[in-house]
């Protein structure tokens, strides 16, 4: 998507701090259907992630982790169903560097696919493994699946906390086994942008070819860390729709384009007047509901009730860094304690309520007592009620 630049208010400090900048497009991966489903309680049936799957093709997500086809026949026969649904989006599955579940894969005739394995001392202490071992698990697993015409992504699980120099080993047996790209995992989300950095132009240095970046947002750096893998030569980042994943989520994909287009005027293929619909299809399929004030697709991002705020409605720009209209919103008035008087002449417009300007000041009084008293928003219906009392009946309809 190009980005309608005059639609975005933020001025030209972020121009002056970052030039020179990469311009190149960046693709978007998207995992909601697999590592969004991790998030706990969440089950999506194979007809929500057709569903979901195809809202994300045709908002322009590049690529579509249909799911893990050896978690259940349920993740099986999701991952059949949307890699024949005819997407535009590449369909690619997941594995893990297990025989059993490469098989699986070229039982569907996937395409491409991620295939992970731990690399970090922690993680492979965990389980009882050597290095050795696992890098031998990790030359088997994807050969074996490029011998069948899978495409391979190696995903090395906890990279960022794998000591580097088996994080340049284990890197280099998946390439030499024949990993077309690789995925630097921030797994844990401990990875400051600068580290997230340091890891992608380590491995764009290393191994020449596209490197993926997939981070988690439990320090709250999720979007940060995925935008400086991306100035490090990233070309690809991984996320989910809504930042959906276990604990605190993974890096939310619709946050990270907008940030990439409209801050860092870098380009990326998603259509962001799709990105609220999509949001609350998601939502919707995951029973996971979003605050209000969540970027990019929160419901309040372009309503206000702050009557100071109120008095400049009519100037967006002057009170939003970026048009509704981007991102497939709309914009509104809503009444309740922090009203002011210009909140309610815009709120009796919207409802066609013709009320003398001097009647103003008793209804802001009415609205902002019933608001405090009630301690929530005013609804137009008790907008109305409030009029009638204060003009002595009449409605102004």
């Amino acid at each position: 998507m190009t980005l309608d630049r005059s639609k975005v208010w933020t001025g030209s400090i972020n121009e002056q701090a970052l030039e020179p900048q990469p311009r190149a497009t960046v693709g978007l991966y998207d995992t909601t259907l697999r590592d969004g489903e991790q998030t706990i309680g969440v089950v999506l049936t194979p007809d929500d992630k057709l569903e979901i799957a195809r809202a994300l093709d045709a908002a322009g997500v590049d690529r579509i982790e249909a799911g893990f086809p050896r978690v259940s026949k349920e993740d099986f026969e999701a991952v059949r169903m949307i890699a024949d649904a005819g997407l535009r989006a590449e369909v690619w599955g997941f594995s893990r560097a297990v025989q059993a579940d490469v098989e699986a894969l070229v039982e569907l005739g996937v395409q491409a696919s991620v295939i992970e394995s731990p690399i970090s001392e922690g993680k492979l202490e965990a389980l009882g493994v050597s290095r050795d071992v696992m890098l031998e698990r990790i030359r088997t697993a994807v050969s074996f699946a490029t011998e069948h015409g899978i495409r391979v992504a190696f995903f090395g699980v906890d990279s960022s906390r794998a000591e580097l120099e088996f994080f340049d080993r284990a890197y280099t047996a998946a390439v030499e086994a024949g990993a077309a790209e690789v995925v630097v995992v921030d797994t844990l989300g401990i990875a400051t942008p600068e580290a997230a950095a340091f890891l992608v132009s380590r491995a764009v240095d290393r191994l020449d070819l596209p490197v993926h970046w997939h981070g988690h947002d439990d320090f709250g750096l999720g979007t940060a860390a995925a935008i400086a893998a991306v100035q490090a030569g990233a070309s690809w980042v991984q996320g989910t729709v809504n930042g959906m994943g276990e604990r605190a989520g993974n890096a939310d994909l619709v946050e990270v384009a907008l940030a990439l287009e409209a801050l860092y005027g870098i380009p990326t293929r998603l259509d962001l007047t799709q990105a609220r619909a999509l949001s609350r299809l998601v939502a919707e399929r995951a029973g996971t509901p979003l605050p209000p004030w969540k970027a990019v697709t929160g419901e309040a991002l372009f309503t206000r009730e702050s009557g100071a705020v109120a008095a400049q409605f009519h100037d967006p720009p002057a009170i939003e860094p970026y048009s509704s209209e981007l991102v497939g919103a709309e914009r509104g008035i809503v009444l309740g304690k922090k009203s002011g008087i210009d909140s309610i002449r815009i709120a009796l417009d919207r409802l066609g309520l013709d009320v003398p300007a001097d009647r103003h000041p008793e209804i802001l009084a009415a609205v902002k007592k019933l608001g405090t008293q009630k301690e929530r928003l005013v609804t137009d219906t008790e907008l109305r009620r409030i009029v009638r009392r204060t003009t002595g009946g009449a409605d102004g309809t």
